[in-house]
């Protein structure tokens, strides 16, 4: 089961965001409402998702960039209700993984984060392939990954 860290300042959506987590199989260990608070959720429970709200990287992006120097293979979404061009080329930047529209699709939420979880085990299988000499990627079996 993959852990995963919520930071909104809204209290309401970190509870939302915390039952279509739950109910997708995924462990919530922690909830935060700022950047530092994230960052001491991130050191006590290591987690490998972590769901950050646009305003929380927006209010503190030196938070945001230590999340992701000292996280380096921690899935990062950025969650907010809408993303315009710019926003989202600067998350990338920033190493943000993916996003999650507000208000919450429960199905939508889960589709993306796993999405994003299947994409990252392939591309490390196929960095392992190249590192190994080519070996072929299908020989390395996939994590489990929730539904």
């Amino acid at each position: 089961m993959l852990k995963a860290v919520i930071v909104d300042t809204s209290a309401v959506a970190r509870g939302l965001l915390n039952t279509v987590l739950l109910d997708g199989g995924y462990d919530v260990v922690g909830q935060a409402h700022t950047g530092v608070s994230a960052i001491a959720q991130m050191v006590k429970h290591q987690p490998q998702i972590l769901c950050i709200a646009r305003d929380v990287v927006e209010a503190d992006e030196a938070a945001a960039r230590e999340l992701r120097r000292d996280w380096p293979k921690t899935l990062i979404f950025m969650v907010s209700s809408e993303f315009d061009a710019a926003t989202v080329q600067k998350a990338h930047a920033m190493g943000v993984n993916g996003f999650i529209v507000k208000p919450f699709n429960a199905g939508t939420v889960l589709k993306t984060i796993r999405a994003t979880v299947i994409a990252m085990v392939k591309r490390q299988q196929k960095a392992l392939a190249e590192q190994n000499g080519g070996a072929d990627a299908a020989d390395t079996p996939a994590p489990d990954a929730p539904a």
